[in-house]
């Protein structure tokens, strides 16, 4: 579920940490490309969002490969350059150029003479910013990662991933198009799904909505004692299905919305407690020893 969904003009001051995208050919380790008996000549690339935004300054990976593959089929790499604007010396001759922003991406075929070249590639790319939050109340982020898939599924029902464990508030720049966001609360239970439109030129802000909270488990003597070492948890579902185990004197754990029940073992008896979680609704479960 989403309690909100929002775009803002994309502003290329703020600091990006830009990953540079693989294309999908294989290419050969990069190499220079100079003949010293050829004279070289530059071809100036830059980028832009839409055709109507401001060339993007930073963030930038360029990658310029040689048309034609090797003897294993693997197009050679003959340059690469970081940034805004790149300009490359090169012999003539024609290139495979990728340009890639973030996790937004975009390949042309670029024909360099005597006259160098100069190209501008529309990424038709946005950013997505997301987070979430549970019973009307924010999520620490330490809890919550996100995974983004692509729309579209195979014939076994798979998407392919595309950005995985994607911390809460960091812009994703993404292509323009929809994505499928997976958003985990903890590590068991507590997940929502969403599909959410990346537009061009944006960043997309998302506030998903999950039904979960943070447990806390005891083995006290006395409520509101300290808790008793010694023990082994595991907690079940209302189905008896067991989605929880430690060791640990005092974990902790999230939850999605539901009926569990939770055991422990302290030397060799086992003692019992039902409890209900509820969105939002953070809870001590205490079990008293006798």
């Amino acid at each position: 579920m989403l309690k909100y969904i929002s775009s803002c003009l994309f502003l290329f001051f703020i600091c990006v940490n830009a990953f540079a995208q693989q294309t999908k050919t294989e290419y050969a380790p990069a190499s220079p490309d100079a003949d010293p008996n050829r004279p070289g000549y530059e071809m100036l690339l830059e980028a832009k969002l839409t055709d109507k935004s401001k060339t993007i300054e930073r963030g930038m990976v360029w990658r310029v490969f040689r048309e034609r593959g090797d003897k294993e089929g693997k197009l050679p790499l003959v340059a690469t350059a970081k940034g805004g604007t790149a300009a490359i010396s090169l012999n003539a001759g024609t290139y495979l150029v990728h340009a890639a922003f973030g996790r937004a991406g975009a390949i042309k075929r670029i024909v360099l003479d005597s006259e160098g070249a100069s190209e501008s590639f529309i990424l038709k790319a946005g950013g997505l910013e997301l987070n979430a939050e549970t019973g009307g109340k924010s999520i620490p982020e330490k809890d919550l990662r996100f995974s983004i898939y692509e729309l579209a599924q195979n014939e076994e029902g798979q998407r392919k991933l595309i950005a995985q464990s994607v911390s809460a508030n960091k812009i994703v720049q993404l292509n323009e198009g929809t994505y499928h966001v997976l958003s985990r609360y903890g590590g068991i239970n507590a997940t929502v799904r969403a599909d959410l439109e990346v537009k061009a030129g944006t960043v997309t802000r998302a506030v998903m909505q999950h039904r979960g909270a943070s447990i806390s488990l005891r083995l006290v003597s006395r409520t509101g004692g300290d808790p008793i070492a010694n023990t082994a948890w595991t907690v079940f579902t209302q189905d008896g299905d067991e989605v929880f185990s430690s060791r640990s004197i005092a974990p902790s754990l999230v939850l999605s919305e539901g009926s569990y029940e939770a055991v422990v073992q302290n030397g060799s008896n086992n003692f019992r407690r039902n409890f209900d979680v509820k969105p939002g609704k953070n809870i001590l479960v205490e079990i008293l020893l006798n």
